[in-house]
């Protein structure tokens, strides 16, 4: 099972120099990826009283193509991942273009993660529709790989359409690995017929829920063992906990050091170091 870390993108402040001191001292420590949220836009919870949601316009998120950008020239092996990308609310062309540039300078150090999102302020707001976003994701990510594969493409879909066109640079491997997350049946359908992987949230179900993904896999003539399996652990999850998520079949885990309690870097850097001694040799 590989072991990453979550980038603390809302903790981590906005100096440069912290920003590639905790990316390169993930590397050095030996995790394998570092995985980077998403989010556009924040809501001023000051005109909605009645807010659900877990991040606001307080929340700091790095566009996380843009710090892999720059991460890319930092380091050297350790995988960059989003997870999410909120695509639906994105240009397709555009993500395609911006996950190949950053998958050519990080010679192929990309996995682009992708999600339908839960915050309609940001679809509004980025004028994109909120309502029809999951069917409208199988056909970007549809769009995606044929960019990714081909020189140009002629695409007639129900929500794109190229004539002739295409993006360069393209991937090193004309391709990239493409994850899917949440937790809906109509995601976990999706994932077994076309996603390279799964992000998952931890839960009591989740056992079933991986058959139900290898179901769906099997049914779509995929092998289901093909699709990499990635939970989020917090700082408490020891050991026994990673042990049992490998053996119900979850291929990779990163541990996140966000809402711990920790101020500035260092204490995140400090937390990912604590981390990688305390868990031994049961990842990585």
């Amino acid at each position: 099972m590989k072991l990453g870390v979550v980038f603390p993108q809302t903790e981590i402040g906005s100096d440069p120099a912290d920003i590639a001191q905790f990316a390169t001292t993930a590397e050095e420590l030996g995790y394998d990826h570092l995985i980077a949220y998403d989010h556009v836009l924040g809501a001023n919870t000051a005109s909605r009283p009645d807010w659900q949601g877990p991040y606001t316009s307080e929340s700091m998120f790095h566009e996380p193509f843009v710090l892999f950008g720059y991460l890319a020239g930092l380091t050297e092996a350790i995988e960059l991942v989003t997870a999410v990308i909120i695509l639906p609310q994105r240009q397709t062309a555009l993500v395609a273009k911006q996950a190949a540039c950053v998958d050519v300078i990080s010679r192929g150090r990309l996995r682009l993660g992708i999600g339908t999102g839960w915050n309609a302020v940001e679809y509004d707001s980025l004028n994109e529709n909120f309502s029809n976003r999951g069917r409208r994701s199988e056909e970007q990510i549809d769009v995606i790989r044929k960019l990714w594969a081909n020189e140009t493409i002629t695409f007639n879909g129900e929500w794109h359409q190229i004539e002739d066109a295409g993006i360069n640079p393209l991937p090193e491997a004309r391709r990239i690995p493409i994850w899917l997350g949440g937790m809906a049946p109509q995601v976990i359908d999706r994932v077994g017929r076309i996603a390279d992987g799964w992000f998952p949230f931890l839960n009591p179900n989740l056992g079933q829920q991986l058959k139900d993904v290898h179901r769906s896999a099997e049914k779509a003539g995929r092998d289901p063992t093909a699709i990499g399996v990635e939970c989020i652990a917090p700082l408490n999850n020891g050991s026994d906990q990673l042990k049992n998520l490998q053996d119900i079949g979850v291929t990779h885990v990163a541990v996140v050091t966000m809402n711990s309690g920790l101020r500035g870097a260092q204490q995140h850097i400090d937390a990912i170091k604590r981390y990688r001694d305390a868990i031994g040799d049961i990842v990585g």
